[in-house]
Protein backbone atom coordinates (compact mmCIF):
# COMPACT_ATOMS: atom_id res chain seq x y z
CA UNK A 1 0.00 0.00 0.00
CA UNK A 2 0.96 3.92 -0.11
CA UNK A 3 2.80 4.83 2.74
CA UNK A 4 3.36 8.33 3.68
CA UNK A 5 7.02 8.34 1.72
CA UNK A 6 5.31 7.32 -1.77
CA UNK A 7 1.86 10.06 -0.31
CA UNK A 8 4.69 12.71 -0.46
CA UNK A 9 6.23 11.97 -3.50
CA UNK A 10 2.42 11.79 -5.55
CA UNK A 11 2.38 15.64 -3.53
CA UNK A 12 5.86 16.58 -5.36
CA UNK A 13 4.81 14.99 -8.76
CA UNK A 14 1.45 17.30 -8.63
CA UNK A 15 3.64 20.36 -7.33
CA UNK A 16 6.36 20.21 -10.11
CA UNK A 17 3.37 19.86 -13.04
CA UNK A 18 1.35 22.72 -11.31
CA UNK A 19 4.33 24.86 -11.55
CA UNK A 20 5.42 24.03 -14.62
CA UNK A 21 1.63 24.35 -15.92
CA UNK A 22 0.62 27.66 -17.64
CA UNK A 23 -2.95 27.70 -15.90
CA UNK A 24 -2.57 27.47 -12.28
CA UNK A 25 -5.57 26.03 -11.94
CA UNK A 26 -5.14 24.65 -7.73
CA UNK A 27 -8.50 22.53 -7.62
CA UNK A 28 -7.84 20.80 -11.01
CA UNK A 29 -4.45 20.24 -10.18
CA UNK A 30 -5.88 18.75 -6.94
CA UNK A 31 -7.95 16.67 -8.41
CA UNK A 32 -5.08 15.57 -10.54
CA UNK A 33 -3.15 14.60 -7.58
CA UNK A 34 -5.88 12.28 -6.69
CA UNK A 35 -6.54 10.58 -9.65
CA UNK A 36 -2.60 10.11 -9.86
CA UNK A 37 -3.47 8.29 -6.25
CA UNK A 38 -6.38 5.98 -7.64
CA UNK A 39 -4.10 5.29 -10.86
CA UNK A 40 -2.13 3.10 -8.04
CA UNK A 41 -4.46 1.21 -8.04
CA UNK A 42 -5.86 1.20 -11.40
CA UNK A 43 -2.45 -0.52 -12.13
CA UNK A 44 -2.54 -3.16 -9.27
CA UNK A 45 -6.18 -4.74 -11.49
CA UNK A 46 -4.70 -4.22 -14.21
CA UNK A 47 -2.01 -6.32 -12.95
CA UNK A 48 -3.92 -8.93 -11.58
CA UNK A 49 -5.73 -8.92 -15.00
CA UNK A 50 -2.61 -10.05 -16.61
CA UNK A 51 -1.70 -12.55 -14.36
CA UNK A 52 -5.62 -13.60 -15.29
CA UNK A 53 -4.71 -13.10 -19.05
CA UNK A 54 -1.50 -14.98 -19.10
CA UNK A 55 -3.23 -18.21 -17.33
CA UNK A 56 -6.33 -18.23 -19.50
CA UNK A 57 -4.33 -18.25 -22.69
CA UNK A 58 -3.59 -22.26 -21.61
CA UNK A 59 -6.79 -22.85 -23.33
CA UNK A 60 -6.09 -20.99 -26.47
CA UNK A 61 -3.28 -23.03 -26.57
CA UNK A 62 -4.25 -25.77 -25.84
CA UNK A 63 -7.11 -25.16 -28.93
CA UNK A 64 -4.46 -24.13 -31.01
CA UNK A 65 -2.19 -27.41 -30.65
CA UNK A 66 -5.42 -29.21 -31.10
CA UNK A 67 -5.76 -27.89 -34.26
CA UNK A 68 -2.88 -28.35 -35.78
CA UNK A 69 -2.69 -30.35 -39.02
CA UNK A 70 -1.18 -33.49 -37.31
CA UNK A 71 -1.66 -33.18 -33.41
CA UNK A 72 0.25 -35.20 -31.23
CA UNK A 73 -1.76 -37.23 -28.15
CA UNK A 74 0.19 -34.76 -26.12
CA UNK A 75 -1.11 -31.86 -28.40
CA UNK A 76 -4.85 -33.40 -27.63
CA UNK A 77 -4.12 -33.55 -23.97
CA UNK A 78 -3.00 -30.66 -23.11
CA UNK A 79 -2.72 -30.46 -19.33
CA UNK A 80 -5.43 -27.17 -18.30
CA UNK A 81 -5.01 -27.45 -14.44
CA UNK A 82 -3.92 -23.92 -14.14
CA UNK A 83 -7.00 -23.26 -14.84
CA UNK A 84 -8.39 -24.55 -11.57
CA UNK A 85 -5.81 -22.59 -9.38
CA UNK A 86 -7.14 -21.49 -6.01
CA UNK A 87 -5.47 -18.24 -5.95
CA UNK A 88 -6.38 -17.64 -9.78
CA UNK A 89 -10.38 -18.85 -9.23
CA UNK A 90 -10.70 -16.59 -5.77
CA UNK A 91 -9.57 -13.12 -7.72
CA UNK A 92 -11.93 -13.92 -10.14
CA UNK A 93 -14.43 -14.59 -7.79
CA UNK A 94 -13.66 -11.34 -5.97
CA UNK A 95 -16.45 -8.44 -6.43
CA UNK A 96 -13.40 -5.69 -5.69
CA UNK A 97 -11.54 -7.13 -8.60
CA UNK A 98 -14.58 -7.18 -11.06
CA UNK A 99 -15.78 -3.84 -9.99
CA UNK A 100 -12.05 -2.64 -10.97
CA UNK A 101 -12.27 -4.98 -14.20
CA UNK A 102 -15.53 -2.38 -14.95
CA UNK A 103 -14.44 1.00 -13.21
CA UNK A 104 -10.80 1.00 -15.69
CA UNK A 105 -12.79 -0.46 -18.50
CA UNK A 106 -9.80 -3.52 -18.72
CA UNK A 107 -9.17 -5.61 -21.59
CA UNK A 108 -6.31 -6.51 -23.22
CA UNK A 109 -7.50 -7.00 -26.59
CA UNK A 110 -5.69 -4.18 -27.94
CA UNK A 111 -2.30 -6.04 -27.46
CA UNK A 112 -3.22 -9.78 -28.06
CA UNK A 113 0.47 -10.88 -28.54
CA UNK A 114 1.45 -9.80 -24.67
CA UNK A 115 -0.32 -12.40 -23.27
CA UNK A 116 0.61 -15.07 -25.78
CA UNK A 117 4.32 -14.36 -24.95
CA UNK A 118 3.82 -14.37 -21.44
CA UNK A 119 2.50 -17.83 -21.91
CA UNK A 120 5.09 -19.26 -23.66
CA UNK A 121 7.56 -18.14 -21.45
CA UNK A 122 5.68 -19.45 -18.73
CA UNK A 123 4.85 -22.68 -20.68
CA UNK A 124 8.99 -23.15 -21.42
CA UNK A 125 9.71 -23.01 -17.58
CA UNK A 126 10.59 -25.66 -15.52
CA UNK A 127 8.76 -24.23 -12.43
CA UNK A 128 5.42 -24.81 -14.47
CA UNK A 129 6.31 -28.29 -15.56
CA UNK A 130 6.82 -29.16 -11.70
CA UNK A 131 3.25 -27.22 -11.35
CA UNK A 132 1.68 -29.54 -13.40
CA UNK A 133 3.15 -32.57 -12.09
CA UNK A 134 1.94 -32.14 -8.70
CA UNK A 135 -0.69 -33.74 -7.66
CA UNK A 136 -0.94 -32.44 -4.14
CA UNK A 137 -1.64 -28.89 -4.36
CA UNK A 138 -2.61 -26.69 -1.64
CA UNK A 139 -3.63 -23.02 -1.41
CA UNK A 140 0.01 -22.43 -1.11
CA UNK A 141 1.32 -24.55 -4.12
CA UNK A 142 -1.13 -22.45 -6.11
CA UNK A 143 -0.23 -19.42 -5.00
CA UNK A 144 3.77 -20.14 -5.61
CA UNK A 145 3.33 -20.40 -9.53
CA UNK A 146 1.30 -17.21 -9.42
CA UNK A 147 3.78 -15.83 -7.52
CA UNK A 148 6.38 -16.98 -10.62
CA UNK A 149 4.37 -15.85 -13.17
CA UNK A 150 3.89 -12.45 -11.79
CA UNK A 151 7.74 -12.11 -10.67
CA UNK A 152 9.73 -14.04 -13.37
CA UNK A 153 7.35 -14.12 -16.15
CA UNK A 154 5.34 -11.00 -16.28
CA UNK A 155 8.17 -8.22 -14.37
CA UNK A 156 10.99 -9.81 -16.46
CA UNK A 157 8.74 -8.93 -20.04
CA UNK A 158 9.99 -6.17 -21.85
CA UNK A 159 6.91 -6.22 -23.73
CA UNK A 160 4.71 -6.19 -20.55
CA UNK A 161 6.86 -3.31 -18.89
CA UNK A 162 6.65 -1.20 -22.45
CA UNK A 163 3.00 -1.58 -21.85
CA UNK A 164 2.57 -0.42 -18.20
CA UNK A 165 5.41 2.38 -19.28
CA UNK A 166 3.18 3.75 -22.31
CA UNK A 167 -0.31 3.48 -20.11
CA UNK A 168 0.87 4.64 -16.50
CA UNK A 169 3.35 7.66 -16.47
CA UNK A 170 4.71 7.31 -13.31
CA UNK A 171 5.59 3.52 -13.56
CA UNK A 172 8.94 3.57 -12.81
CA UNK A 173 8.44 5.01 -9.21
CA UNK A 174 4.46 3.35 -8.54
CA UNK A 175 6.27 -0.01 -9.98
CA UNK A 176 7.59 -0.73 -5.99
CA UNK A 177 4.23 -0.11 -4.58
CA UNK A 178 3.12 -1.81 -7.14
CA UNK A 179 4.80 -4.99 -6.07
CA UNK A 180 4.01 -4.23 -2.31
CA UNK A 181 -0.22 -4.83 -3.61
CA UNK A 182 0.45 -7.54 -5.23
CA UNK A 183 2.71 -9.09 -2.26
CA UNK A 184 -0.22 -7.95 0.06
CA UNK A 185 -2.88 -9.93 -1.90
CA UNK A 186 -0.81 -13.18 -1.95
CA UNK A 187 -0.81 -13.00 1.87
CA UNK A 188 -4.49 -11.77 1.84
CA UNK A 189 -5.49 -14.63 -0.25
CA UNK A 190 -5.45 -17.63 2.88
CA UNK A 191 -8.71 -19.50 2.64
CA UNK A 192 -10.03 -21.87 0.78
CA UNK A 193 -13.71 -19.59 1.01
CA UNK A 194 -12.93 -17.06 -1.44
CA UNK A 195 -15.57 -14.93 0.07
CA UNK A 196 -12.75 -14.49 2.63
CA UNK A 197 -9.50 -12.94 0.51
CA UNK A 198 -9.52 -9.87 0.06
CA UNK A 199 -7.93 -7.41 -2.14
CA UNK A 200 -5.26 -5.25 -0.93
CA UNK A 201 -5.95 -1.32 0.10
CA UNK A 202 -3.99 1.43 -1.56
CA UNK A 203 -4.20 2.66 2.26
CA UNK A 204 -4.14 1.86 5.67
CA UNK A 205 -6.64 4.55 6.34
CA UNK A 206 -7.82 6.69 3.47
CA UNK A 207 -9.56 9.59 5.12
CA UNK A 208 -6.73 10.34 6.96
CA UNK A 209 -4.30 9.59 4.34
CA UNK A 210 -6.41 11.80 1.39
CA UNK A 211 -6.21 15.13 4.18
CA UNK A 212 -2.60 14.91 4.56
CA UNK A 213 -1.90 14.42 0.66
CA UNK A 214 -4.84 17.50 0.08
CA UNK A 215 -3.36 19.87 2.69
CA UNK A 216 0.11 19.15 2.13
CA UNK A 217 -0.20 20.23 -1.47
CA UNK A 218 -2.54 23.13 -1.18
CA UNK A 219 -0.32 24.53 1.94
CA UNK A 220 2.93 24.63 -0.25
CA UNK A 221 0.86 26.40 -2.98
CA UNK A 222 -0.64 28.95 -0.66
CA UNK A 223 2.81 29.69 1.13
CA UNK A 224 4.61 29.22 -1.95
CA UNK A 225 5.87 32.92 -2.02
CA UNK A 226 6.42 33.16 1.56
CA UNK A 227 8.59 29.80 1.68
CA UNK A 228 10.44 30.98 -1.21
CA UNK A 229 11.76 33.97 -0.09
CA UNK A 230 12.48 31.80 3.62
CA UNK A 231 14.49 29.81 1.35
CA UNK A 232 16.02 32.74 -0.93
CA UNK A 233 17.37 34.27 2.49
CA UNK A 234 19.74 30.78 3.81
CA UNK A 235 20.80 30.58 0.21
CA UNK A 236 22.04 34.19 -0.93
CA UNK A 237 25.34 32.75 -2.06
CA UNK A 238 23.86 30.47 -4.88
CA UNK A 239 22.28 32.12 -7.93
CA UNK A 240 19.11 30.94 -8.46
CA UNK A 241 18.83 29.33 -11.29
CA UNK A 242 21.10 26.61 -10.38
CA UNK A 243 19.08 25.67 -7.63
CA UNK A 244 17.01 22.44 -8.79
CA UNK A 245 12.98 23.02 -8.81
CA UNK A 246 12.58 19.88 -7.36
CA UNK A 247 15.03 20.95 -4.15
CA UNK A 248 13.06 24.07 -4.09
CA UNK A 249 10.07 22.02 -3.80
CA UNK A 250 10.97 19.59 -1.16
CA UNK A 251 11.95 22.11 1.50
CA UNK A 252 8.80 24.52 0.73
CA UNK A 253 6.40 20.81 1.69
CA UNK A 254 9.02 20.11 4.68
CA UNK A 255 8.80 23.86 6.10
CA UNK A 256 4.98 23.08 5.26
CA UNK A 257 5.13 20.24 7.45
CA UNK A 258 7.39 21.32 10.65
CA UNK A 259 4.53 25.17 11.02
CA UNK A 260 0.83 23.01 9.95
CA UNK A 261 1.70 19.30 10.39
CA UNK A 262 1.90 19.27 14.57
CA UNK A 263 2.03 15.45 14.72
CA UNK A 264 4.50 15.08 12.36
CA UNK A 265 8.38 14.93 14.13
CA UNK A 266 10.72 17.73 12.33
CA UNK A 267 12.93 14.22 12.41
CA UNK A 268 10.81 12.02 10.57
CA UNK A 269 9.99 14.89 8.31
CA UNK A 270 13.65 15.78 6.92
CA UNK A 271 14.60 12.11 6.99
CA UNK A 272 11.31 11.58 4.28
CA UNK A 273 12.38 14.41 2.07
CA UNK A 274 16.02 13.53 2.38
CA UNK A 275 15.02 10.08 1.30
CA UNK A 276 13.02 11.27 -1.64
CA UNK A 277 15.76 13.94 -2.67
CA UNK A 278 18.11 10.91 -3.30
CA UNK A 279 15.90 9.60 -5.93
CA UNK A 280 14.15 12.77 -7.34
CA UNK A 281 17.10 15.45 -7.67
CA UNK A 282 20.91 15.81 -8.00
CA UNK A 283 23.72 13.46 -5.94
CA UNK A 284 24.15 17.18 -3.73
CA UNK A 285 21.12 17.30 -3.25
CA UNK A 286 20.78 15.87 -0.27
CA UNK A 287 23.36 17.62 2.03
CA UNK A 288 22.21 20.83 0.29
CA UNK A 289 18.73 20.19 1.42
CA UNK A 290 19.83 19.02 4.98
CA UNK A 291 22.14 22.27 5.10
CA UNK A 292 19.43 24.77 4.48
CA UNK A 293 16.38 22.59 6.17
CA UNK A 294 19.08 22.99 9.04
CA UNK A 295 18.73 26.82 9.55
CA UNK A 296 15.64 27.24 8.55
CA UNK A 297 14.01 25.17 11.32
CA UNK A 298 16.66 27.12 13.86
CA UNK A 299 14.66 30.21 12.78
CA UNK A 300 10.95 29.07 13.15
CA UNK A 301 11.62 27.53 16.34
CA UNK A 302 12.95 30.74 17.45
CA UNK A 303 9.85 32.41 16.47
CA UNK A 304 8.23 30.02 18.24
CA UNK A 305 6.65 28.88 14.51
CA UNK A 306 7.62 25.08 15.05
CA UNK A 307 5.07 24.08 17.64
CA UNK A 308 4.68 19.96 17.44
CA UNK A 309 2.31 17.51 20.06
CA UNK A 310 1.99 14.11 20.83
CA UNK A 311 4.82 11.39 20.17
CA UNK A 312 8.64 12.82 18.65
CA UNK A 313 8.34 16.51 19.95
CA UNK A 314 11.22 18.37 19.00
CA UNK A 315 14.62 18.94 19.74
Amino acid sequence: MLNRRHLRVKVLQSLYAYHQSDTKDIKLSEKNLLNGIDQVFEMYIWMLSLINETIEYVSRDAEERANKHRPTAEDLNVNQKILTNRFYLSVLDNKDYLNGIRKYKIDWSFDPELAKSLFTSLKNSPEYAEYLAKTDDTIQSDKDIIKFIFKKVILKSSLAEQVFEDKFIYWPTDKEVLQALIAKTFKNFASENFAENKLAEISGNWTEDREFVVNLFEQTIRHDVEYQALIAEKTQNWEPDRIAMMDTLLMKMAIVEFINFTSIPVKVTINEYLEISKEFSTPKSNSFINGILDKILAELKAGNKVRKSGRGLIE
